[in-house]
């Protein structure tokens, strides 16, 4: 039943990177657009005079163009990662289902991919929100990368430290009050950490606040549509496996 379920979480998480780089495509590609317009026109400015007098007669070729990347690429990229997060989500609710009660697997697989859009993306999101190209400096990509990543990996701890905490107080003090005490430490310990790790704010001035906007929007709807699609998908493909195995189990 595992690799059932893994491979249904694959399946679903290749659906899920199909929708969501749709989404990300008409909705957030225009912002890059826009974003890698400025950040020519901006190296154009602040070209020394006289500078485009002994540029090459062409341009230098670009090794992948514009237009693969915010297609195939863009597939490819988010695709891999759909697939790579549904087959993690797959063991996740392995391991939780039957946990949370008499849940269904379709409300089971929901509020897992609930729970972990937020603990996942719109916490750290929260902290260290996405910008497009243009915004942030060269040299400071690893430790911006390293910061994000870091607090992505201690959301996620806590996460789990706090829902393993909240089964057992529900188990004394019941599912509701144990779940509130369990969310209310959770965010407790992320907004003690979010206010002593660093903030990074590299925005240029004169960047427009719409691109920006823009940008993280629809990064955060990307990533809604993401979790979504897979809750969804998944749910409906694991309670299909775990029907037929429990048919199987009577007639057996």
């Amino acid at each position: 039943m595992m690799r059932t379920l893994l491979v249904r979480g694959m399946l679903a998480g290749l659906v899920a990177g199909v929708l969501a780089t749709l989404f990300a495509y008409f909705f957030g590609e225009p912002s890059v657009d826009t974003a890698i317009g400025l950040e020519g026109t901006a190296a154009h400015s602040h070209s020394a005079p006289g500078a485009h007098e002994h540029a090459p007669a062409e341009a230098e070729e670009e090794l992948v163009t514009r237009g693969v990347q915010s297609t195939v690429g863009l597939l490819t990229g988010v695709g891999l990662y759909g697939v790579a997060v549904g087959g993690l989500f797959s063991l996740a609710f392995a391991f939780v289902y039957g946990r949370l009660g008499t849940l269904r697997p379709r409300v089971t697989a929901a509020l897992l991919a609930g729970g972990a859009f937020v603990v996942v993306f719109l916490v750290p999101f929260l902290k260290y929100p996405g910008n497009p190209p243009a915004v942030g400096q060269a040299g400071t990509i690893g430790s911006r990368t390293s910061l994000y990543f870091g607090f992505v990996a201690l959301s996620l701890l806590v996460g789990i430290l706090a829902a393993a905490f909240g089964r057992k107080l529900a188990d004394k003090l019941g599912a509701w009050r144990g779940g509130l005490i369990a969310a209310g430490g959770y965010v407790v310990v992320i907004a003690v950490a979010a206010a002593l790790l660093p903030s990074i704010d590299e925005v240029p001035d004169g960047f427009p606040g719409s691109t920006l906007w823009t940008f993280r929007l629809a990064s955060a709807g990307t990533q809604v549509v993401l979790w979504t699609a897979l809750g969804l998908t998944f749910g409906a493909l694991a309670e299909k496996a775990l029907a037929g195995k429990a048919l199987a189990g009577k007639t057996a």
